[in-house]
């Protein structure tokens, strides 16, 4: 990947950048992922994961530059009250309530990479929340923001699909061929050691499905 990784805020403890579609959250042994083309870029020697999107998913992203920070941000970004997440997702079909809150219990397949959704709580089952509200529907398919109140795996590609509203492009899920359509929009969070607040928006690229349906919606306002 050649292309700087753009930067939203740098200081002594983190950076705040936009994720490419494509590119791991992590460092593997396979390939290089968003840490290392970040040390690479800014010439440093330590960036931390402290919370992930999908290989397929882009946007918004923090990581830490130093290892105190490190534990401070993976604590904020899990606790719901302190942080928002929130996302774009292109859904096949609309939901029938303009806006709600999903509930699951969600069972992670490590093996498969893949999360499935279980009636009741067990070893290895999570409890999954978010609330969505539609912004537009046409063409028998809605665009929807996406606030997330927990983290689990595939969360909101899971909860969609499962009743039968599956993410554009997601192929694992039953959404069909072609490039995810879901984007990490917004991410506000206190300074891990200042407190500061923290508010970055991004919106998707123009030739990413969410981005070319939200041009046709325009065109035809």
């Amino acid at each position: 990947m050649s292309a700087e990784i753009p930067i939203l805020l740098r200081d002594p403890s983190l950076v705040v950048c936009v994720k490419p579609v494509g590119l791991l959250s992590q460092d593997s042994g396979k390939e290089k992922g968003l840490p290392a083309l970040l040390r690479e870029q800014l010439g440093i020697s330590y960036v931390g994961t402290v919370h992930r999107l999908d290989r397929e998913t882009g946007g918004v992203m923090v990581c830490s530059l130093d290892q105190k920070s490190a534990g401070r941000l993976s604590s904020l970004l899990c606790d719901k009250e302190r942080t928002v997440k929130e996302y774009l997702a292109l859904l096949n079909g609309v939901p029938e309530a303009p806006e709600g809150v999903l509930r699951d219990y969600l069972y992670h397949d490590a093996a498969k990479n893949k999360t499935y959704p279980v009636r009741t709580m067990r070893k290895g089952v999570k409890e999954a929340s978010l609330s969505y509200s539609v912004l537009t529907a046409r063409e028998e398919k809605a665009l929807v923001l996406v606030r997330l109140h927990t983290g689990r795996t595939h969360q909101i590609r899971v909860q969609f699909a499962s009743r039968r509203l599956p993410l554009c492009g997601d192929a694992r899920y039953g959404g069909g061929g072609g490039r995810l359509a879901l984007w990490s929009h917004r991410l506000a969070f206190s300074h891990p050691l200042s407190g500061k607040p923290l508010d970055f928006s991004v919106g998707p690229p123009e030739d990413s499905p969410i981005g070319a349906f939200m041009r046709r919606t325009d065109s035809t306002d």
